[in-house]
């Protein structure tokens, strides 16, 4: 159903080779840890390279955390871990200033969203007040606490695990919060051949040992620069407007997607050809990244609930593909 759009180069710059065997080697080392989730740590990555944060919705016990981890480890970034729970305060993701008697000043301790990977699990279990904590540092890669604006490390990726909302002890997030996430993604029970796997191994304790990183901090921001100038050609950039406003006039949503969400669609299909070693995209690119774009922004009419892939890329695909 879809081709190739206007005039790809004849072949690809000098060295994005070896950044496509690079990114091949970083899914393949996750993947000694996290068995049979290749697509979903290619989706991480492209997250991360186009500067968005993840959502991973599943049920506990899936290997949600253990991938936030190991990606962090694998591409040598700083990695903090946050617990969320019913009482957390936002000062327990931000930081407080603590007076100190001995300098008769009050000191700012920084909070665990001071690093370059900020895993913030079951989200859903603290409230919106703490929740709403991590918009500012989401959006604009800064909080601003007491009065004062202070930076977060580069670069700053928030991956936050969601537990489904039937379980027992959550809050659903608000839409303002789920449109700061890129993508929501889910990794769903291991295949049987990579369950055996594990279950043969005992788990993954003894494999983490071995992971050691393949990039650093500066490599990757690197790569999200590099990101910014793959190609996005006219005829792609219509396609994605033609399916901002069909999801907009199409009377099976509640809500038509929002102009970020369109900018958010365009930089991800950008990161998506460079990690398959591409300095141009491809409908196809497009088409891969749309559900896991829209499946959290657009809701059906008659229930307001979410929409499942299939059902999205069967209404969506009706926008004609640019040829």
């Amino acid at each position: 159903m879809s081709v190739s759009n206007e005039h790809p180069p004849a072949r690809p710059p000098k060295g994005r080779n070896d950044l496509h065997r690079l990114f091949e080697k970083i899914t393949e080392q996750v993947g000694q840890v996290i068995f049979g989730k290749e697509e979903q740590v290619q989706l991480s990555l492209c997250c991360l390279f186009a500067q968005g944060h993840l959502l991973i919705e599943d049920i506990p016990g899936i290997g949600k955390t253990t991938l936030a981890k190991v990606l962090a480890e694998t591409l040598g970034l700083d990695f903090r871990r946050v617990q969320c729970t019913s009482d957390m305060l936002p000062g327990d993701i931000l930081g407080v200033s603590v007076f100190e008697q001995k300098t008769g000043r009050f000191i700012f301790h920084p909070g665990p969203i001071f690093t370059q990977v900020l895993l913030s699990d079951e989200i859903n279990r603290t409230t919106p007040k703490t929740q709403s904590a991590l918009l500012e540092a989401m959006e604009e890669g800064q909080v601003t606490i007491e009065g004062k604006t202070r930076p977060l490390p580069a670069p700053f990726f928030v991956i936050a695990t969601l537990n489904p909302l039937e379980q027992v002890g959550t809050f659903s997030l608000p839409e303002s919060q789920l449109d700061r996430f890129l993508f929501r993604i889910r990794l769903g029970y291991p295949d049987r051949a990579s369950e055996l796997r594990l279950l043969r191994a005992g788990g993954s304790r003894k494999k983490r040992e071995t992971i050691r990183p393949l990039l650093s901090p500066e490599k990757v921001i690197q790569c999200q620069q590099l990101v910014a100038k793959v190609h996005l050609s006219d005829p792609l950039i219509e396609y994605i407007q033609n399916i901002l406003d069909h999801s907009r006039t199409a009377p099976d949503f509640h809500t038509g997607l929002s102009p970020r969400a369109g900018l958010s669609l365009a930089r991800a299909s950008q990161a998506w050809a460079f990690i398959k070693g591409r300095d141009y995209c491809l409908p196809e690119d497009v088409q891969k990244l749309l559900p896991f774009i829209a499946s959290h922004r657009l809701h059906r009419v008659d229930s307001q609930a979410e929409m499942n892939s299939d059902e999205l890329m069967a209404l969506l695909l009706t926008v004609p593909v640019p040829t």
